[in-house]
């Protein structure tokens, strides 16, 4: 077996985020709410790229079989990490709204503090779970950013897999973001 790779965070500081992850969640959308000052013009270019990032989670959320099979087909043969890329992307939208710079300082020290551990504790699990498919599966493809022309490999997009992963959830984040955005135009 080949050695595992490096490790960028100690594992108790990543147990701790990931435990963390979602009660930090509410401090990020309550400095949100606080901040944000959208307009007209910041909605229209934020909210497409967050929408675009939705629809990134929901077609990774559809092919995934968490713990059953590696997935390495939809957008998991373009990249190892989707439904994190649309969780940066839907991210990326929100904050291009809210016109606010120290929301993206905020919010991509998150990502990066949070995110990037989680990926690598998941990242040991899979090596663990499926140790003659992740490393050659790792080697291939790129950890968060798309490789296009690797050698796409279909996954049928299934309805019931999204549901079972509970992406509905970022479904309903992304609706209560652009609410908060929606009311401080309108209010402001």
């Amino acid at each position: 077996m080949p050695p595992l790779p490096r490790t960028w965070f100690p594992k108790p500081y990543a147990d701790a985020v990931q435990r963390l992850r979602v009660p930090l969640g509410f401090v990020l959308v309550g400095c949100f709410a606080w901040l944000a000052t959208p307009s007209v013009r910041s909605l229209s270019i934020g909210m497409p790229i967050a929408l675009a990032g939705l629809a990134l989670r929901a077609w990774a959320a559809g092919c995934l079989y968490k713990n059953q099979r590696l997935a390495t087909g939809g957008p998991y043969a373009l990249m190892r990490n989707p439904l994190y890329l649309g969780t940066l992307t839907v991210a990326a939208g929100l904050v291009l709204a809210t016109q606010r710079w120290e929301l993206a300082l905020l919010f991509g020290s998150a990502f990066f503090l949070i995110y990037f551990p989680t990926i690598e504790q998941e990242e040991q699990h899979l090596r663990k779970l499926f140790p003659k498919d992740f490393p050659g599966y790792a080697a291939r493809v790129p950890l968060l950013w798309p490789r296009f022309g690797t050698g796409f490999i279909g996954e049928p997009f299934r309805w019931s897999q999204y549901q079972k992963n509970q992406e509905y959830n970022a479904a309903a984040g992304l609706l209560i973001g652009s609410a908060i955005l929606a009311a401080k135009l309108f209010f402001s």
